[in-house]
């Protein structure tokens, strides 16, 4: 009883605490590596040796947790709805998804090899201030991303109700029309947001058997329902057969926007890798990323056309959605189905939202307000902006130039990408000096913290995609043949950055944040003892070789 009593005092306490500002001030964390100004937390810091749990079966998990969702099912059926044929939608699948790869693999070396997440992978290209831009706009697009695939997971828990309750579907509604949402869907949405909501609580490095468990039993499902609905079509249907509603250059652009519309869609993992691949164990699984990624991708969207195609059978019509297909099952035995296919999607919507949206953004909180919010913090900031405060449900429904808009932001990440690619890559060859990643006066100040060089080949591949993206989002504004840039948007921006960023930096060195070889971020390689210029010497012991050098700052 006594117990009890003082953790309500504590809890009391507590929440008295937090009606005043200071009281959400988090614990003062001493960096062995920032200035004793500079508030950070250990969340930020490089990724202890204990965490460091991740192998490739991790990742293998990880990339099919990912790419295992409603949207990357209806990824080639939206190709072949403008258009284009079954065996240009399978081009365009594989060969942007191998595109995708090449970021996937370039940033997520940096963080299997320094061990640090992208806000901090950032500093060394852009500069300690100007890092924070690049951080805000994957921020962004990841609060948008989490709001669409949570209300896109209620859509699946509406399934699993209807299907032990089918009277589910008719409740009566009692929300306004201006809200934008049924109460039923309202129902769906609150109990799928609460079940995810301790998902998203669980540490990264704890993750890697969701990640396996995800893959099982969303793929398994998968199958079953194409093979299902095969066997009950008598085949695979006609899609096979349709041809192209295009011709000539139209239908090759077409080809192009389509491949690259796959590869934008994946422009936010290309960024934030580092956020994951923080956590190998060694270096080697993210070069089988080349391989995962266009296999899983491609796999999940040729079910997606075969269970289209036997929709049109069965239905009367190609039904792109497979929790719609699911729908249309009501017989006791089709409501069984329809409940597993309803779990499988739940659990991939959860999985997909952890490694492509809440993970990055808490990341991204920390770095921008460390002072306030850790990892767990910024986790729960993040599914209650994105899955209340930004009423997903309007984001659906809206206009559809809100979501070209969101798709659009791929113009911005991929310079991102690139700059960081090419900075580690090319300029340092991978010669990165940890510790001063975390001092805002160190190394990677640049001027005024602020990088020219980044900054010129973000403007080189933002510009001609910024007309574009104004003619998406409102067609009536004419560009000409400016159009045909923004259909290859994150193939030009990608490349173009890269190239840039890296021709003015070898061109205009910025002598001063170079180094040798690595100076690795491991606390544990370091002894030393203040010198008189106010430096530390610092050690590290690397293959029972004791190595020293000289730093500033600590």
């Amino acid at each position: 009883m006594l117990s009890l009593r003082s953790r309500a005092n504590a809890l009391a306490e507590s929440a008295k605490a937090k009606t005043k500002k200071e009281g959400w001030v988090t614990e003062k964390h001493t960096s062995p590596f920032s200035e004793a100004d500079i508030w950070t937390n250990k969340d930020s810091d490089v990724t202890p040796l204990e965490q460091r749990t991740w192998t490739t079966w991790t990742m293998l998990g990880f990339w099919i947790s990912d790419s295992l969702s409603a949207q990357g099912w209806e990824g080639a059926a939206s190709i072949i709805a403008v258009g284009l044929t079954w065996r240009e939608a399978v081009y365009c699948l594989i060969l942007g998804y191998a595109i995708d790869a090449i970021p996937m693999i370039l940033n997520g070396v940096i963080g299997a090899e320094l061990h640090v997440s992208f806000p901090v992978v950032a500093r060394a290209s852009f500069g300690f201030n100007f890092s924070k831009f690049a951080v805000v706009i994957r921020m962004i697009t990841a609060l948008f991303w989490h709001a669409i695939q949570t209300y896109t997971g209620s859509t699946a828990m509406t399934q699993c109700i209807r299907a032990i309750w089918p009277s589910f579907l008719d409740i009566p509604n009692h929300i306004p029309a201006s809200v934008g949402i049924t109460t039923q869907q309202m129902v769906s949405h609150f109990l799928f947001w609460s079940l995810q909501f301790p998902m998203l609580l669980i540490p990264p490095y704890k993750l890697k058997w969701f990640f396996v468990f995800k893959s099982v039993v969303v793929m398994a499902c998968a199958l079953g329902m194409v093979i299902a609905l095969a066997v009950q079509a008598g085949g695979a249907g006609d899609i096979w057969s349709q041809k192209a509603a295009v011709s000539g250059s139209t239908k090759t652009w077409l080809i192009l926007s389509s491949m690259s519309s796959i590869t934008g869609g994946w422009s936010t993992m290309g960024t934030n890798i580092p956020d994951f691949t923080r956590y190998l164990k060694e270096t080697k699984p993210v070069y089988y990323q080349g391989l995962f990624i266009p296999l899983i991708g491609s796999a999940l969207g040729i079910l997606g056309i075969v269970g289209t195609s036997c929709s049109k059978v069965l239905y009367g019509s190609y039904i792109w959605d497979p929790l719609e297909i699911a729908a249309q099952w009501n017989s006791p035995g089709g409501r069984a189905a329809a409940f597993f296919v309803g779990f499988s999607w739940i659990i991939a919507q959860i999985g997909t939202n952890i490694s492509a949206n809440v993970i990055s953004c808490s990341n991204d909180m920390t770095n921008l307000w460390p002072k306030y919010i850790n990892i767990r913090r910024g986790t729960i900031l993040t599914t209650v902006i994105a899955g209340w405060v930004m009423v997903p449900w309007k984001i659906i429904h809206s206009a559809s130039s809100l979501l070209t808009f969101m798709g659009a932001l791929a113009i911005f990440l991929a310079p991102i990408a690139a700059v960081m690619a090419a900075d580690y890559w090319v300029v340092r060859r991978g010669a990165v000096d940890v510790p001063a990643l975390y001092q805002s006066h160190g190394r990677y100040r640049y001027d005024a913290g602020f990088n020219w060089r980044a900054a010129a080949a973000m403007m080189v591949s933002l510009a001609p995609n910024l007309p574009g993206m104004a003619h998406a989002v409102n067609p009536n504004i004419k560009i000409g043949d400016l159009s045909h840039v923004y259909d290859i948007n994150y193939l030009y921006g990608f490349f173009i950055a890269f190239f840039v960023y890296a021709t003015l930096s070898l061109l205009f060195p910025a002598q001063a944040t170079m180094v040798e070889k690595v100076i690795p971020g491991e606390v544990e390689y370091y002894v030393g003892e203040e010198k008189e210029s106010g430096d530390v010497e610092k050690s590290f012991k690397v293959d029972d070789k004791r190595h020293s050098f000289t730093g500033g700052g600590l």
